[in-house]
């Protein structure tokens, strides 16, 4: 199939980008890199009047840090998050989920803000944006306005922008030396979307204690933070010796969707696997 006819602008500036936004009002749509936009017009699911390209805004652009955080420009493509030293020193997680992101091909053109705007429940960078508790700095026609991240993702491909808004970046706090990370996903084939993934962090050591954020994709329709099996094992003695309970725990945090690839009680033991493995992991780094 292709798409239906549309008109196409490509701005040179943010204010530009959001007066062009705010004329178009629901007949406009904004394309960065187009990695999900793009087949979605072909299949004709969405049939906006004009697209207006941010692609080349230097407002989006660019990986810097400041004495506290790590700020990732919306329009950083997902390649350059791969091979970033600054990404790579203070927030690894991030280059441990791009290598599952889609194929070689995708990341070299898709964007992070454009990733994060579509809030595909199976994608793997909302995820590990709750997990590393980011802030979205996002701007509209009424001024700026910083979201964290376990506010923005409101559903299945829905995000707490409203329709004249850009986001323009996401900020990290830097890890501090004792943090951990650990990520997986399970799916059919590399490439894939996932069927169930983690993103997890883990902050501090035993016995001064531990907090642990485990951060569930591919099951429900938002990444989900698992707040009472996070407890079950920040609580216990050990974490090991929590497990069994977070486990458990996981059926208050999950609501576990049925598709194609798997049924709901699939993707809670895929699920229940994933937090095993994750805090095997996260304990040998630790070790080590």
């Amino acid at each position: 199939m292709k798409a239906y006819a549309f008109d196409y602008v490509r701005a040179a500036t943010l204010v530009e980008a959001l007066s062009l936004l705010e004329r178009a009002g629901e007949g406009g749509k904004l394309i960065a890199g187009g990695q999900s936009l793009v087949p979605a017009l072909n299949l004709r699911l969405l049939a906006p009047q004009i697209l207006i390209d941010i692609a080349q805004l230097p407002e989006l652009r660019g990986i810097t840090s400041d004495d506290t955080h790590i700020h990732l420009g919306a329009g950083t493509r997902h390649a350059e998050l791969a091979t970033s030293a600054l990404v790579g020193q203070h927030v690894p997680l991030l280059q441990t989920a791009i290598r599952h992101v889609a194929h070689a091909a995708i990341r070299n053109r898709g964007t992070l803000g454009g990733n994060l705007a579509h809030a595909d429940p199976a994608s793997e960078l909302p995820a590990c944006m709750i997990a590393l508790e980011a802030t979205m700095l996002v701007v509209g026609p009424k001024g700026e306005r910083r979201i964290d991240a376990i506010d923005f993702f409101k559903g299945l491909y829905e995000t707490a922008l409203e329709a004249d808004d850009i986001l323009v970046r996401i900020s990290i706090a830097r890890s501090p030396a004792e943090t951990r990370v650990h990520f997986n996903e399970l799916a059919r084939r590399a490439g894939d979307y996932a069927m169930a993934g983690l993103a997890m962090v883990m902050h501090g050591t035993q016995p001064q204690g531990l907090r642990i954020r485990p951060v569930f994709f591919g099951i429900g329709d938002r990444p989900t933070l698992a707040s009472h099996a996070a407890r079950c094992l920040e609580q216990a003695a050990d974490p090991m010796a929590g497990l069994a309970a977070a486990q458990q725990a996981l059926s208050q945090d999950l609501s576990p969707q049925e598709d194609l690839q798997a049924d709901a009680d699939t993707r809670m033991q895929l699920a229940r696997v994933l937090l095993k493995r994750g805090l095997t992991d996260l304990l040998a780094q630790g070790r080590g």
